[in-house]
């Protein structure tokens, strides 16, 4: 059998939409399908999906994707060999196991209902914010799975029963799919993987469990939590009922744990991931640095059931492309999220406008949820150029930000450069066609940006740990970023280093601006 005859098919299943991949061993996309859904919004600062309809996007894409590669002459029916997913973390539903049915919308990562939880635990538990950093890495958030659980068992009506019961079952987005691929009410199962488990604040770091101590303190039941898997491993095979079925599930990471391995990072490299949030991770290798600088302490992958651990040290911003949105959705101001770098492009600066998109407060590394989106600087001067070029440096100031505190966590002697010369920051999703965007983030960093040739490294990322599992791919051949990178582009800095530091100083000026802000009146 030729590599044009194999096949792996990811889903990837993120904020806004789902798609679903086919890919030959090549890695060259031969189908795909992808499929909007809806984002409820019932009160300021709730963020809801319907967990029935991310399952029926999942459905809709797979047969899409099929009949495309089909229709291309691909004969994906008897090559495929293994189905990957990737998912939006933290994102956390609750369903009946006898049912099969969600008991509550699940509730999105950005959402922050559970303000008032946090400030709760911090003020009662001994270590305060940090009480848990010890186990899990993680601080006390509205970000984590483990705070919009405590929220469902204490508001949703006969949930806290029926967990009692052993019927209400939790899981993430990738232990909902994977228990509705594989029989659902009748034989799914219920798994999550190391990645997606490290985002919920429930599991400890050193041995990849749910950490007792923690459920005890909040008092979660242990019987409501899913199995704990790596990877890369056969999970289960895609049941009936399903446009494909009979084929193993062998591949599960979080969005950006499978950007990583998408872009082949390994210790000492990073990459950036630009969505409806922007996600950078730095590869630490087989230790747990903690950070002192806001930043996360976190899984990277761990790429088979006896394939060592590796780390990383994570920043998330909660608002980067999204925005964009905001700007073509609420104000009208573009069209379609392109034409954000042809408006951009008619100014050369942004006037001396910032912008701080904390429309949801704003995580690493100010980890601040009092904090409220402005806009500062305006003047007579400023028209909506200047306030478009402002939208898309405050995404490249944040990335900074977090670049910043990760060198000063993990130190610059263990990051990898090129040619041991340059620190190399790798750079994926949609917001990366966008090249003004890409030489801004260059300017900012003061050092070199790279963007592969194929964007979209979460499926591809996903549909590697599949492929490894079953045997199409081997690690040397996914981490062979030698080849990748000849093919990328690489975006250097030109920004004079005098003018950097300024606009960096302005830049913070305007994040403290916006703190405390929470509670101004209606």
């Amino acid at each position: 059998m030729s590599d044009e005859d194999v096949f792996i098919g990811s889903i990837d299943q993120g904020t806004t939409s789902t798609r679903f991949i086919i890919y030959d061993r090549l890695a060259r996309t031969v189908g795909s399908h992808q499929v909007e859904f809806t984002q409820f919004y019932p009160q300021a600062g709730w963020v809801e999906h319907d967990p029935m309809e991310i399952v029926e996007s999942v459905r809709i894409c797979m047969a899409k994707a099929l009949d495309k590669a089909t229709a291309d002459g691909h004969n994906v029916d008897s090559g495929l060999k293994a189905i990957g997913l990737t998912n939006q973390r933290e994102t956390t539903v609750v369903w009946s196991k006898s049912t099969g049915l969600p008991l509550y919308n699940a509730i999105v990562w950005m959402d922050v209902r559970t303000s008032s939880i946090c400030r709760k635990l911090e003020n009662e538990l001994p270590g305060g914010r940090t009480h848990f950093v010890e186990s899990c890495g993680l601080p006390i958030s509205t970000y984590f799975s483990a705070l919009k659980l405590l929220w469902l068992l204490d508001n949703v009506e006969g949930l806290n029963e029926a967990a009692k019961k052993g019927d209400a079952v939790f899981g993430t987005i990738d232990t909902w799919l994977i228990w509705n691929l594989t029989g659902g009410a009748e034989k799914g199962l219920h798994v999550t993987d190391i990645s997606n488990a490290s985002r919920t604040m429930l599991m400890n770091l050193k041995t990849l469990d749910w950490d007792k101590s923690t459920l005890d303190t909040l008092g979660i039941p242990a019987k409501i939590l899913p199995k704990i898997i790596s990877n890369s491993e056969i999970i289960g095979n895609i049941a009936k009922g399903w446009p494909i079925t009979g084929i193993p599930i062998s591949g599960c990471l979080g969005d950006q744990h499978a950007a990583m391995v998408g872009q082949s990072c390994q210790k000492g490299e990073a990459k950036s991931t630009y969505g409806t949030g922007a996600f950078i991770l730095l590869n630490t290798g087989e230790e747990v640095i903690k950070s002192n600088h806001g930043l996360l302490s976190t899984v990277a992958y761990k790429l088979g059931p006896e394939a060592p651990v590796n780390y990383a040290l994570e920043g998330s911003i909660a608002i980067a492309g999204a925005a964009v949105q905001w700007l073509r959705d609420s104000l009208g101001i573009i069209n379609s999220a392109s034409e954000i770098e042809e408006l951009a492009s008619k100014v050369t600066s942004t006037g001396g406008v910032y912008f701080v998109p904390a429309f949801n407060g704003l995580f690493a590394p100010w980890w601040r949820d009092d904090a409220r989106g402005i806009c500062v600087g305006i003047t007579r001067f400023t028209n909506k150029s200047h306030i478009a070029r402002a939208v898309l440096e405050s995404m490249c100031f944040q990335v900074k930000d977090v670049l910043d505190s990760m060198h000063k966590d993990a130190g610059k002697k263990d990051e990898a450069k090129s040619e041991g010369t340059e620190f190399l920051l790798r750079v994926d999703g949609g917001a990366t066609v966008n090249n003004l965007l890409m030489q801004i983030q260059a300017d900012l960093l003061g050092s070199p940006v790279v963007r592969p040739a194929d964007i979209e490294t979460t499926a591809l990322g996903a549909a590697y740990a599949a492929g490894l599992a079953v045997g199409v791919y081997t690690q040397d051949e996914i981490f062979a970023s030698g080849e990748k990178m000849k093919k990328a582009s690489i975006f250097k800095p030109v920004l004079e280093e005098e003018l950097r530091k300024k606009k960096v100083d302005s830049w913070c000026r305007a994040v403290s601006r916006s703190f405390d802000l929470a509670d101004l009146s209606l």
